[in-house]
């Protein structure tokens, strides 16, 4: 095993130093690098989805046992009190300055790791995250980012939103005609199911609820939603799936969207530490590797290897 890892962190540096992974962030990176025996708390530590489903069903009263469900859970508050109470209550826990994890500070600092080295490439990071810790660990390094956000509600639902570094937004209106990202000179972070907007709260929007994940499942084909320049990236990119696991709604969805039912194209992996057997059954199916290993030992061990002068073998 030890000789498969190191042939595994060898690929990734050196696909990472080519702009050719995609990490992708679940709920589950919340806790990297979180002390096992500290509980959520607003403004220290990022809820994981099963914290943030508990405090919803204790705020609105949920009245069955299935707490942890975030999805069931947010569909009884929109049922019982409208999705304005819940937009709003969910704007209040992720209306806070939570650390970075040790992730998020890698993947902000990766930019400058290549330029230094003389392989200056930009990865395209998606998440199914609402939270801004990864934006908050770019501009700790000051360095330049677009956010685009997945459009939940209202006159633009179904659409994506672009922030760029200028603070100038849009409404992506003709995503297979739109040229606005250059990830040829900064990182975009694409957050699939919405995103707190914390100095603009009317532009909250969260993939939460049932009926936002049916909405979000029958829409037209992903590659007529995706913006064109995103879509080619997704085509021909290894994945890292960082912080899923089989319970998450958000990976079937993310899955079923962009690839349908077809393994990826590219080999891909999963960092999961104590997989159950229908995890493994379902990431073999997809031709995805898992490897076992906690995400805060798998990040220092990607952070070593890429700070090692010839870890990326060159520029392409």
């Amino acid at each position: 095993m030890p000789d498969a890892l190191e042939s595994h962190y060898r690929t990734v540096v050196r696909a990472l130093a080519e702009g050719r992974v995609i990490p992708l962030l679940g709920a589950g990176v919340n806790l990297c690098g979180r002390p096992l025996d500290s509980d959520w708390r607003r403004g220290q530590y990022l809820p994981s989805g099963a914290e943030l489903a508990e405090y919803l069903a204790s705020y609105f009263e949920y009245p069955t046992t299935d707490l942890q469900d975030l999805i069931r859970v947010s569909q009884y508050a929109s049922v019982m009190t409208g999705l304005g109470p819940l937009y709003e209550e969910l704007h209040q826990v992720l209306d806070a300055d939570y650390p970075p994890t040790v992730l998020h500070q890698f993947l902000a600092a990766l930019p400058g790791i290549l330029r230094a080295q003389g392989t200056p490439r930009y990865q395209l990071i998606m998440t199914t995250n609402y939270d801004d810790a990864l934006e908050r660990a770019f501009r700790a390094l000051d360095e330049p980012y677009d956010v685009v956000w997945y459009v939940a509600e209202g006159e633009h639902r179904g659409k994506f939103y672009h922030l760029p570094p200028d603070g100038k937004g849009r409404i992506i209106d003709k995503p297979n005609k739109y040229l606005g990202f250059a990830l040829d000179q900064r990182t975009v972070i694409a957050k699939i199911h919405g995103a707190v907007d914390r100095l603009q709260p009317e532009r909250d929007s969260y993939v939460i609820t049932e009926d936002h994940y049916i909405d979000y499942l029958t829409r037209t084909e992903v590659a007529n939603l995706v913006p064109i320049q995103l879509a080619a990236k997704l085509r021909r990119s290894h994945f890292l799936f960082l912080g899923y696991s089989m319970r998450d709604w958000n990976l079937r969805v993310i899955l079923h969207r962009i690839w349908g039912q077809q393994a990826l194209d590219y080999k891909s992996w999963a960092i999961q530490l104590d997989p159950e057997p229908i995890d493994r059954e379902f990431w073999s199916k997809r031709g995805v590797d898992i490897l076992k290993i906690r995400l805060e030992d798998y990040v220092g061990a990607l952070t070593e290897r890429l700070q090692q002068p010839a870890a990326t073998g060159g520029s392409r």
